[in-house]
């Protein structure tokens, strides 16, 4: 029986509790200096749900794993129709207010960076320049045996064309950005090659078994130790891809602060974790800051 990725996390009883208080972030912000590290957090008000979160889809989904896709012509057919029809979904969301606080310190020199590990794209729409996507982006597709990258908009287009009748209606959409669809309506779904060297495609995403590149990765240090403060928001750390740069943080005796409504396995070495939702919360810290209150505006 394959056994599902390990990817659960419990918080223990002894993490410090959240605070209702924005003002530790907010004084960090006015210092400057902040490098931003989002999670799926930060979407869900933009339609996108989390995997861990209060109905999150690992309570009914197991992620696609590296070595599944590649090792599987089955699981990469299974992967390709589900991604096909949730980019539709992925392609209507647009940012929400936290997305566009998050641009808007930018704006007004109040960051360093911005790390995220969603791969939605949501931070750039909303206006943030020189975002590190650490898990990678949806938007670009890598072939596996020549490495050439190209956009996920001329993938879907030729799976359109192999696939004129695939129309299913899907139980959900996840936060990698597939639909919940059965092996039925999968059915006999066609995949395509690189139009290169005839290789298999994949997005241009870390799946779950497989290691972000390590280039990124030294990148994302680098950042870590240039930065005056690591301000976390709406990621439950639960995976070390982003917890590392927390431990990093803290090690250094650079603050952490935290906006999660959920405790998190970084909230040991956090000055404080904020247990607010992310939109009203960010949009609350721009207003204590005087950043015009377009934050709100619908994009």
């Amino acid at each position: 029986m394959r056994m599902r990725p390990t990817l659960s996390w419990t918080p223990a009883e002894d993490l410090p509790p959240g605070t209702t208080d924005p003002e530790p972030v907010a004084d960090a912000l006015r210092l400057g200096g902040v490098l931003v590290l989002s999670g799926a957090g930060i979407s869900t008000e933009s339609g996108i749900p989390d995997y861990r979160g209060e109905g999150g889809s690992l309570t009914r989904h197991t992620p696609m794993t590296y070595q599944d896709f590649t090792g599987s012509a089955r699981a990469r057919r299974r992967y390709w129709a589900r991604s096909h029809l949730g980019r539709v979904a992925f392609a209507r969301a647009r940012p929400n207010s936290g997305h566009r606080a998050v641009a808007a310190f930018e704006r007004h020199g109040l960051l360093s960076g911005v790390i995220t590990q969603n791969v939605d794209g949501l931070h750039q729409a909303a206006g943030s320049e020189g975002v590190v996507e650490l898990h990678g982006s949806l938007d670009r597709v890598v072939c596996l045996s020549c490495g050439v990258l190209s956009p996920r908009a001329e993938l879907a287009a030729r799976l359109e064309e192999a696939n004129p009748d695939f129309a299913p209606v899907a139980a959900a959409i996840n936060p990698d950005g597939d639909a919940d669809l059965t092996d039925e309506q999968v059915g006999d779904f066609r995949v395509v090659p690189c139009t290169l060297c005839g290789g298999i495609l994949k997005p241009d995403v870390v799946f779950f078994g497989e290691n972000v590149p390590p280039r990124r990765v030294e990148h994302c240090r680098a950042l870590v130790r240039e930065a005056s403060s690591l301000l976390v928001l709406g990621s439950s750390l639960t995976v070390m891809s982003g917890l590392r740069f927390v431990r990093q943080a803290a090690q250094t005796g650079t603050p952490v602060l935290i906006v999660n409504r959920d405790p998190t396995r970084g909230d040991r070495h956090a000055l404080t974790r904020v247990s607010l939702p992310l939109g009203p919360a960010l949009t609350t810290l721009a207003e204590r800051l005087g950043i015009p209150a377009d934050v709100r505006a619908v994009t």
